[in-house]
C-alpha cells in the first residue's frame, strides 16, 4: 500500500468509522468490521471454524507440553521425588486447575475484545482504543512490543524445543549417541525451515493442514494414554492428590506451589494465537472467539488427563530423571511399554505436534510483526508492512520471523541456560500484554464506557468516544466478574514468574526473565520518545 494512504488517527476518528459499504450492505461482515476499523482488507479469508480450531488447538498443544512439566527439574545424583516436582504431584495436578480456569477468564476477557474488533494487532489494537486519551500512544506502543517479541521468542522457544526433541528420540533408539548443541541448533534451523516452508510455499493449504493436525492432536492423546494406562504401574491415588512438597527450599511449601504454578502455565500459553489470524478467517467476530474457548476447553480436558496418568505411571523417578534423552517423558514411556520400539512411536507423536505447532506460532508471529508494521511500530515498519499480490500472505515478515530465531539460536552455542532465560520473555511479555488489555477493559467496563452491541457506532470525539460489544461477549456483572479474576491471576501470575527455581540463589538457577522483559520494556520506552513518537500514532487509519 502506498505510504500516501496511510493517515494517523486524529482525535475524532480513533474508534469510530462510518462507510458506505456498510450501509449498503456491499460486503459482509468482516469487510465491514475491518473498513470500521479504519483497515484495508488485504489478506485472503481461508480459514472457517473448524480449521480455526485446529489451529488454536495446536497452537496450544498443552497435552503435549503438559509431559514437559511432570518430573521436569535439576537432575542431580541421588535425585529424589523430593527434587522431582515443583510442589510436589499435588501441586501439579491442584497448579493445573488453578492456570486452567486462569486461562479461560484471560481468554473470555479477550475474546470480548477480538469481537467488538477482530483485527491481526489484537492487544495493542485493543490497548489503543481503551485507554485514556493522554496515554494510549504509549500504552499502546509498548504493548505491541511486548506482544510482538513474546510471539518471536515463542517461534525460537518451540523451534527449539522441536531440536531438542529429536536428540532426544535419537539417543532413545542409539544410546551411545552423544548430543551437541550445535546438532540441536542445525534441527532447529529445520524446524523453522519447515514452518516457512507450510507458511509460504503451500500457505493456501494452511487451514488444511490445520484442521488434520487437529485429527492427529486428538488421536495422538489416545495413542499416549492408553499404553500408560493400560501396561504401566500406577501409584497410590492417595499420595498424588495429597503429596505437597518443598522442592525450591522455600520459607513455605505454599511459596514453593506458587512458583511452581508457572511451569503450569506454559502449556496454556498463545492461545491468542487466532486473535491474531483474525484477518484471514471467515466470521471472525464469532469464530475467534468460539475457536479460542473451545480450544481452551478441550486442551485443558487433555492435558489433565495426561498430567494424571503421567503421574500415576511414575515409578522410579530416580531413573526417569536420569534418562539419557534429556525428557523424562520418554523415560516413562519405555518404562511403561518395555519396548523402545513403543516408546519410539509414542515420543515420535510428540515430535511430529510440536513441529506442526510450529507452523502455527510462526504464522502467528509473523501476522502480529505485519501487523504492528502496518501501524509504523517496528523499526523497519515501510519494508515489512508489504504483503504479497500473488499469495495474499505476509512473506516478508514470515522471513523476517525466520531471520529473527535463526540469530535466536545462536545463542545455543554459547548457553543453553542463557537460551531458556531468553526464552522466559514469551512467558512474561505475552501475559503482560494480556494484562494491560485486560486491565483496560475492566477500567471501561466498570465506567461505563462501552454499549450493548444494538448501539450505533458513531461519535465524534474520542475522549468519549463509546466502544460497542462485539457479538461474543459476557454480560453484566459476570462480565466484570471474569474481568477481575482474569487481571487478578495475571498479576500473580506474572509476578512469580520472576521467580528463581529455589533458594539459595546461584548464577545456574537464577532467573533473568525479570531483566531481559525490562530490557525490552525500556528500549520501547526509549525508541519511542527518541523516534517512533514522530510516526506511530496508534492504528494507523487506512480507509476513511
Amino acid at each position: 500500500m502506498d505510504d500516501q494512504e496511510l493517515q494517523p488517527v486524529s482525535n475524532n476518528s480513533i474508534l469510530i468509522k462510518s462507510n458506505a459499504t456498510t450501509q449498503n450492505g456491499s460486503a459482509d461482515r468482516d469487510h465491514a468490521d475491518l473498513i470500521r476499523l479504519g483497515k484495508k482488507p488485504v489478506l485472503r479469508r481461508n480459514f472457517g471454524f473448524m480449521s480455526m480450531l485446529g489451529f488454536s488447538c495446536t497452537v496450544l498443544t498443552t497435552w503435549e507440553a503438559t509431559l514437559n512439566i511432570t518430573p521436569i527439574a535439576a537432575v542431580h545424583d541421588g535425585s529424589t521425588i523430593d527434587e522431582a516436582f515443583s510442589g510436589g504431584p499435588a501441586g501439579l495436578i491442584y497448579g493445573f486447575i488453578i492456570v486452567w480456569a486462569g486461562t479461560a477468564a484471560v481468554f473470555a476477557s479477550l475474546s470480548e475484545l477480538a469481537s467488538m474488533a477482530p483485527t491481526a494487532g489484537g492487544q495493542y489494537h485493543w490497548v489503543s482504543m481503551l485507554a485514556p486519551y493522554s496515554s494510549r500512544k504509549l500504552f499502546s506502543y509498548v504493548t505491541g512490543w511486548l506482544t510482538a517479541w513474546g510471539w518471536q521468542a515463542n517461534v525460537a522457544s518451540v523451534s527449539y524445543i522441536c531440536g531438542t526433541l529429536i536428540q532426544g528420540l535419537i539417543t532413545l533408539t542409539h544410546p551411545s549417541y552423544d548430543p551437541k548443541p550445535w546438532h540441536a541448533v542445525l534441527l532447529f534451523w529445520a524446524a523453522v525451515g519447515f514452518a516457512v516452508f507450510v507458511n509460504t510455499v503451500i500457505g493456501r493449504l494452511l487451514p488444511r493442514v490445520e484442521g488434520f493436525i487437529l485429527v492427529v492432536h486428538v488421536l495422538g492423546f489416545f495413542a499416549i494414554i492408553l499404553p500408560l494406562i493400560f501396561f504401566g504401574q500406577h501409584q497410590d491415588a492417595s499420595e498424588m492428590f495429597g503429596t505437597f512438597l518443598n522442592t525450591g527450599k522455600f520459607p513455605t511449601k505454599g511459596l514453593s506451589f506458587m512458583v511452581g504454578i508457572v511451569g503450569t502455565a506454559f502449556p496454556f500459553l498463545g492461545a491468542d494465537g487466532a486473535i491474531h489470524m483474525s484477518e484471514e478467517i471467515r466470521n471472525a467476530a464469532l469464530v475467534v472467539p468460539r475457536s479460542i474457548m473451545i480450544s481452551i476447553f478441550i486442551n485443558g480436558a487433555l492435558g489433565f488427563a495426561v498430567l494424571l496418568v503421567t503421574l500415576f505411571s511414575l515409578n522410579d523417578i530416580k531413573k526417569v530423571l536420569k534418562t539419557p534423552t534429556g525428557f523424562p517423558y520418554m523415560q516413562v514411556f519405555l518404562d511403561a511399554t518395555g519396548s523402545v520400539a513403543g516408546a519410539t512411536v509414542m515420543a515420535g507423536i510428540i515430535v511430529v505436534m510440536s513441529f506442526s505447532a510450529n507452523i502455527g506460532i510462526l504464522a502467528t508471529a509473523s501476522r502480529m510483526c505485519w501487523s504492528f508494521c502496518r501501524d509504523r511500530g517496528l523499526p523497519g515498519w515501510h519494508f515489512l508492512q508489504h504483503v504479497d499480490p500473488h499469495t495474499a500472505l505476509p512473506i516478508r515478515s514470515i522471513l523476517f520471523t525466520m531471520l529473527v530465531s535463526i540469530l535466536l539460536s545462536l545463542i545455543v552455542l554459547g548457553s543453553s541456560t542463557a537460551f531458556n532465560d531468553l526464552v522466559g520473555l514469551t512467558v512474561a511479555a505475552l501475559n503482560s500484554s494480556y494484562l494491560i488489555a485486560s486491565g483496560l477493559l475492566l477500567y471501561r467496563r466498570c465506567t461505563g464506557g462501552i454499549l450493548p452491541s444494538q448501539m450505533n457506532l458513531a461519535s465524534k470525539d474520542s475522549d468519549d468516544a463509546k466502544l460497542v460489544y462485539g457479538p461474543w461477549y459476557i454480560p453484566g456483572i459476570y462480565g466484570i466478574a471474569v474481568n477481575a479474576f482474569a487481571c487478578f491471576y495475571l498479576t500473580v501470575l506474572i509476578f512469580f514468574c520472576m521467580w528463581p527455581s529455589e533458594l539459595p540463589v546461584s548464577a545456574e538457577n537464577m532467573n533473568f526473565t525479570a531483566l531481559v522483559t525490562v530490557v525490552v520494556v525500556a528500549f520501547s520506552i526509549g525508541y519511542y520518545y527518541l523516534w517512533a513518537r514522530r510516526i506511530y500514532t496508534g492504528p494507523v487509519v487506512e480507509i476513511i
